[in-house]
């Protein structure tokens, strides 16, 4: 399981990687191997300004389908569209190849609330 140090992490597995005022963002390594062979991504929130705890998208599975919830609120610049043909890179890489959106963040603030590596290590019980 791998978790890195130098991102965020929000209780719903998502990572969040901030670079000034952008935000990239993707599900956790743990969260693709809860939810197993990943088979599909909806993203249709390209351009829009969604709230904290907002969906952004789904993330659909072999067994099931997941809603993908915002860690900050922002603007949605940017989706990864090389998980329109491959959405396999979620579970092959899903810290790199595998991210989803980037946004202009709107509420510096709100980080606050996002875990550190350990606190998120903590949360999944590693």
């Amino acid at each position: 399981m791998t978790i890195l140090d130098e991102l965020l992490y929000t209780k719903e597995h998502e990572w969040v990687k901030i670079e000034g005022n952008i935000a990239t963002i993707g599900i956790t390594d743990f969260a693709q191997s809860e939810l197993g062979d990943i088979v599909f991504i909806e993203i249709e929130s390209v351009g829009k300004q969604l709230t904290e705890g907002e969906i952004f998208g789904t993330v659909e599975a072999v067994k099931t389908v997941s809603d993908l919830f915002m860690p900050l609120t922002g603007k949605v610049l940017e989706m990864n569209t090389s998980l329109n043909d491959n959405p396999e890179l979620v579970n092959t890489d899903a810290y790199n190849e595998g991210w989803m959106i980037k946004i202009e963040i709107s509420n510096d603030e709100e980080t606050s609330s996002l875990l550190d590596a350990s606190a998120y290590r903590k949360l999944i019980g590693i």
